[in-house]
């Protein structure tokens, strides 16, 4: 089997605890965009898969895996005041400045990852100035040979172009390229581009959903060294 030579990460629930993120983020956006009324805060969560009250996604909400202007189409018929546009830029706004909760401590698992010679990137459904902001928040934006997001030119995830151009600005072949993610929107993308997939259990989606798409399933990036490792040690005959 070839040798893992680059990952590819997913961003939210994946690099960053997506629950204890972006909750939290979630509901100041809501009471923002409402005005600070909480009733109709109340009213924009439910269009988004989100309990205002319970500060809590649903795991089928499509804010998970999903793109700014999906969010935005589920949420603008609420909030006829601002238009798409408007909406777009204040959700990148608020998104860049969320209180991020980082899945393991990056800078040392990206170390490990680094000294072993692993090209790195990052393939996110976010769109790419808040996904550079977030990363440089926590010191690692350099850390990365490739960072994109939806709005990068390579589509978004489920579909596999930012996988693809990762694979090239490496200069790596899919099928040594690991794509690791915490939905099944990562896990069909990285298929698609023909590379091995890696589920991670620090975002909302349950193991039973993954694994299916996955060659692993991890409960969070902190045991990806070990697994690279071993799926790199040469088979003794």
């Amino acid at each position: 089997m070839t040798a893992i030579r680059g990952v590819l990460f997913d961003k939210d629930g994946t690099l960053f605890d997506f629950e204890a993120t972006w909750s939290a983020w979630a509901a100041t956006m809501l009471l923002d965009f409402a005005g600070g009324d909480a009733e109709r805060a109340t009213s924009l969560g439910d269009r988004i898969g989100f309990d205002y009250a319970a500060r809590r996604f649903d795991p089928l909400s499509p804010v998970i895996a999903g793109t700014p202007d999906e969010l935005v189409a589920l949420l603008g018929p609420g909030v006829p005041e601002f238009s798409p546009d408007e909406l777009v830029a204040r959700l990148n706004a608020t998104a860049a400045a969320a209180p991020l909760v980082e899945a393991v401590p990056l800078k040392q698992l990206i170390a490990e990852l680094r000294s072993v010679g692993l090209k790195l990137g990052v393939a996110t459904n976010d769109a790419e100035v808040p996904a550079r902001a977030h990363l440089a928040a926590v010191g690692q934006e350099d850390a990365f040979d490739f960072i994109a997001g939806y709005d990068s030119g390579f589509g978004g995830k489920p579909e596999p172009g930012m996988c693809l151009a990762f694979a090239r600005a490496v200069d790596l072949s899919p099928s040594s390229i690991a794509m690791v993610g915490d939905s099944t929107h990562d896990l069909v993308a990285g298929r698609a581009a023909g590379m091995r997939c890696i589920a991670v259990l620090t975002g909302m989606a349950e193991e039973e959903d993954l694994a299916p798409l996955a060659d692993a399933v991890l409960p969070s990036i902190g045991y990806l060294s070990d697994w690279i490792a071993a799926q790199n040690r040469p088979i003794r005959t």
